[in-house]
């Protein structure tokens, strides 16, 4: 049976020096961070990470300093999207040699494929990569809301496509994709890609989150997981209204990537706020109300974890 993945998993930044090149001690840091935060998974070549700044001789340089790092301790699932099939398959069939546990793939998104044409795209994924494989829907990003029959088709075809990862701001689109994919597949890993809809998910029956703010405190992430589990609501339902809190620094930036770099450095660890165009960086006005919220919340305790 194909891997089973669950519980919290970082779609990782890609830590940039001023000069726009990866800055390879931080991203090393970073790994170590997750790990020791106690994260099931890391996520490389993803959105947050701005998979689309990155040429692919450096998306590959980056899964290969997570694993390097990782050392196995957690599951890396490093993303493979592309506007081409046949790329996301070159790189697949890379990190496949290099020992990856699953990869993560979206839809197309500049030509809007046929829903052939699209259930064509991850058909062909599964059937030549021989590795648990996630599809992953961000219509906010792709233009594509991936229709839950074509996950059902999916999942009842292809036993090495094994999870879904849901960035969509819809209870009613995740409750469904649940209720119908577990009466297909029990085994069948579904995640929100959304902080504050983590808790929600979880009680819905999902399995957990790829979530771009456990780059930063990913022992909150544990603890929203660990209280569910553990039958601790109490727990859970406190770490989740923390996490909440901390979800308006989204309101306050221009982007996923800016806005956690921003926190990031913010809160004292070594990542550094730098982003590829046509991102930006936050402007001090921004800096001055992640800084409050840092310092109400007292997130710098996160970063001492080290």
């Amino acid at each position: 049976m194909p891997v089973k993945f669950h519980g919290v998993i970082t779609p990782m930044i890609t830590p940039f020096k001023e000069d726009l090149s990866i800055d390879v001690e931080v991203v090393r840091w970073l790994v170590r961070y997750q790990v020791e935060g106690g994260v099931h998974g890391i996520f490389p070549n993803s959105t947050t990470g701005e998979f689309v700044h990155l040429s692919r001789d450096e998306s590959v340089l980056l899964v290969k300093i997570v694993l390097e790092e990782a050392h196995g301790l957690v599951k890396v699932i490093p993303g493979i999207s592309s506007n081409s099939t046949a790329h996301s398959l070159e790189l697949g069939k890379v990190f496949k040699d290099f020992g990856v546990d699953g990869v993560i793939v979206t839809p197309p998104f500049f030509f809007k494929p046929t829903y052939e044409g699209l259930k064509k795209h991850f058909s062909t994924i599964a059937e030549k990569l021989d590795i648990p494989v996630i599809v992953y829907n961000i219509p906010s990003t792709t233009g594509i809301n991936i229709p839950i029959q074509m996950y059902l088709e999916l999942a009842s075809e292809y036993s090495n496509i094994v999870g879904a990862k849901v960035t969509f701001d819809s209870f009613t689109y995740l409750r469904n994709l649940i209720i119908d994919l577990k009466s297909v597949r029990s085994d069948f890993s579904i995640f929100t890609g959304l902080d504050d809809m983590f808790l929600p998910a979880l009680m819905m029956g999902g399995d957990g989150g790829i979530m771009a703010l456990a780059n930063a405190t990913p022992k909150l992430h544990r603890e929203i997981y660990d209280g569910w589990r553990e039958g601790d609501f109490q727990k859970a339902y406190n770490a989740w209204k923390t996490l909440l809190r901390i979800v308006k620094v989204y309101d306050y930036t221009s982007s996923f990537p800016s806005a956690v770099k921003i926190l990031m450095k913010l809160m004292g660890s070594p990542v550094k706020p730098y982003v590829r165009p046509p991102l930006t960086m936050e402007k001090g006005e921004v800096e001055d109300k992640i800084r409050k919220m840092i310092m109400d919340l007292h997130l710098t305790r996160f970063i001492a974890l080290e």
